[in-house]
Parts: structure tokens; C-alpha cells; sequence
């Protein structure tokens, strides 16, 4: 019985000005303004049936993506993940089926999280002291700083960080692509003394032979390669886990189109022994990814040891169902669907370039 046919697709470029202070900044993207392609499809069922998608994007693009969407192609990464279900809608079970032995843990602690927030590139050292001493008042652990501009930046605010959270705290560094295979090399062992638990994306996300030349150069130091989140399909994975090219799997739930290719990374991860530590944060990141790190836990990997997701503390409140964090662990979604949905007030503020938000700073601009 068919529940509902598609009635109306609908496209928005909806764009977040995070450049203006800062956020997201790193070696590769200096003033990113977190956007997305943002779809909707709409049907002719009685109950309002619809899905939400959504394609992150760092606003330059935004409209190419956008106008693919339009067309019904595939973004050239970034797939949205769109699905006609009950997305967003109160009320049902939740999204993933909590069974046997991990249930207390899932309900009661949550699943581990790390925070990018304190320390994006472009932040001033006065920044990052401020929101390292929150983070840690509010029981973060583990942390990730932006490296790979100017080595001796990064090792002013490696030291600082490190100072601040103690020898005992988890600490990462992400170079978003910025080094040749040597340069990593070199970059990352003058690092080595703030004992860095990974490197992410150290240099192209595409040299698989790359990475793992890095990977064996930087074990005697014990610093591992984390990678993933560029990846934008399984056989990538089956190369990097097959090279031995990487010690940390990043998804990400936007990149790898839909679940079900998400879903097949997670099975070849636990195969080779690798964990998943997934990328997020951007625009929907977090909500999306809640799901699949519950997942795996529940039912391919069993274990949390060595994974954690990042966590980005921007733009939830642009979400209907935003994600839950407390004490720096996602706690499960109670709400039917893929958490994708966007408040139709932040939509229509943040459309790009006629919603108010622009238009204000165009005005601003011209003035």
C-alpha cells in the first residue's frame, strides 16, 4: 500500500556567516561560512509525510550543489542524505533499536565525544584559553586543535592547549590536507612532544600510498593517522584499511552517500580492527552522525575503546531536532528519523543572498 507519492521538491542555499568570527578556520579554509543545499520532499500523504536532506558545504559551491539538486543529480561530494520517511516528526520510537548488553550504557552515559570547538586557526590565543577553560569546566577530555599553517604558531598553540588540559587529557591535531607526504612527516614529528593521540588528514585525502607512508614513518613516535572525513566512497576505505594507511576511520555522514554506504565503511572498519571515530560538526553533521555512531556501537563494533566522535558546538539551534551532549558524550535521539529537519524560521533567515541575515550584511558592507 503506498503510504504517499512525492508531491513538491523544494532547494534552498542556506549559508551561516561563521566566518565573521572565526569559526571552522584551519590550514586549508581560512574563513568558511558553513552552508548547506538544504532539500525537502514533500508528499501527498494525510499526515504530512516528508524527507530532509542536506549537503555541507563551506559556502563557495553552495550553489552548485545547489542548482545538481534542482537538476536531481548528485552533489559532486557531498551527497545530501535525503530519505521519505518520518524525518523530524515528534513522537515514535527512536531511531536506532537500543538491544542487549550496551543499553545502560547507550541511555545512561552516552557515546564519547571530542570537542573541535576551542581551538579553530583562526581563533586568538585569549579565545582558545576562554573555551578551553569552559570545555574543561563542563567535563571535556578530549580535545582537537588546527595545525599546519606556520609550524611555529602551531607549536605556541599545542603547548598552550596542552599546558591548559594536562598530560593526562587526549589530545588530536588536523592539518586538513595542507602538507606533502615529507612535510607531514617532518611537521608532525616536531609536534610529537605534545604527545598528539592522531594526525588527521596529514596531507591529500586521495593519496592512499601517501598516508600510509606517513602511518609507518610516525608508530615509533605513537602518534597514529586519522582520515576519512573527504572519502566519498566505500573502495576508497577498502584502500586506505588495506594499505594499512590509516589507525583511525572517519566517516562522514554527508560525504558517503546515503546510510547504506556509510553502513558498509562500519563493516569493513570492524573487519580490518580499525576504529571509527567519525568527522562532524559543519552544518547538520552532529545530528546526522548520532546515528550511525549508535549504530555501530549497537550492532557491528560492540566496543567504544579508542572511538569517539568530534563535536562542534555551532548551528544546532538552527535544528528542529538538534543533538544532545552532556557530559561530553552524545546522548541518543528520542525522536523519529534522521534528525536532518531545519527550523523553516533559520531556513528563510540564512537563504542565500536574499534572507535577511544577508541582506543586513550586504547593507553593511555597502556602507
Amino acid at each position: 500500500m503506498v503510504r504517499g507519492r512525492i508531491s513538491r521538491l523544494s532547494v534552498r542555499d542556506v549559508r551561516f556567516p561563521t566566518s565573521l568570527g572565526g569559526h571552522g578556520s584551519d590550514a586549508m579554509h581560512t574563513d568558511p561560512d558553513y552552508s548547506a543545499a538544504y532539500v525537502v520532499i514533500e508528499t501527498d500523504a494525510e499526515d504530512g509525510l516528508k524527507g530532509c536532506g542536506i549537503t555541507f558545504t563551506l559556502g563557495k559551491g553552495t550553489e552548485v550543489d545547489w542548482s545538481r539538486e534542482r537538476c536531481g543529480a548528485p552533489g559532486h561530494g557531498s551527497h545530501s542524505e535525503c530519505a521519505v520517511g518520518p524525518v523530524g516528526k515528534a513522537g515514535g520510537e527512536a531511531s536506532v533499536e537500543v538491544t542487549c548488553g550496551h543499553e545502560e550504557q547507550i541511555l545512561t552515559h552516552g557515546y564519547p565525544a571530542y570537542t573541535t570547538s576551542c581551538a579553530w586557526l583562526g581563533y586568538s590565543d585569549d579565545t582558545l584559553r576562554q573555551l578551553c577553560t569552559a570545555a574543561l569546566k563542563d567535563g571535556w577530555t578530549r580535545f582537537k586543535v588546527k595545525v599546519g599553517a606556520d609550524l611555529q604558531d602551531d607549536m605556541r598553540r599545542c603547548r598552550l592547549i596542552r599546558d591548559m588540559i594536562g598530560p593526562e587529557k587526549i589530545l588530536m591535531m588536523d592539518a586538513n590536507q595542507r602538507w606533502d607526504v615529507p612535510e607531514a612527516v617532518e611537521w608532525t614529528s616536531k609536534l610529537a612532544e605534545f604527545k598528539p593521540l592522531w594526525i588527521e588528514e596529514p596531507t591529500s585525502p586521495d593519496d592512499i600510498l601517501g598516508h600510509a607512508a606517513i602511518s609507518k614513518a610516525l608508530a615509533p613516535l605513537g602518534i597514529g593517522v586519522a582520515t576519512g572525513e573527504q572519502c566519498h566512497n566505500r573502495v576508497i576505505f577498502k584502500q586506505l584499511l588495506q594499505a594499512n594507511a590509516l589507525q583511525f576511520l572517519q566517516i562522514d555522514s554527508c560525504r558517503l552517500g546515503s546510510v547504506n554506504e556509510n553502513l558498509s565503511v562500519l563493516l569493513m572498519a570492524k573487519k580490518f580492527g580499525i576504529p571509527v571515530c567519525p568527522h562532524a560538526g559543519g552544518v547538520g553533521l552532529c545530528e546526522l552522525v548520532q546515528h550511525l555512531i549508535i549504530f555501530d556501537y549497537i550492532s557491528v563494533s560492540g566496543s567504544l575503546k579508542n572511538r569517539m566522535c568530534e563535536y562542534v558546538d555551532h548551528l544546532h539551534e538552527h535544528f528542529k531536532y538538534p543533538v544532545i551532549i552532556r557530559r561530553a558524550s552524545y546522548m541518543p535521539p528520542k525522536d523519529a528519523g534522521y534528525s536532518t529537519e531545519m527550523k523553516e524560521d533559520s531556513v528563510e533567515k540564512h537563504q542565500y543572498p536574499d534572507g535577511e541575515v544577508w541582506k543586513k550584511l550586504q547593507a553593511a558592507q555597502e556602507n
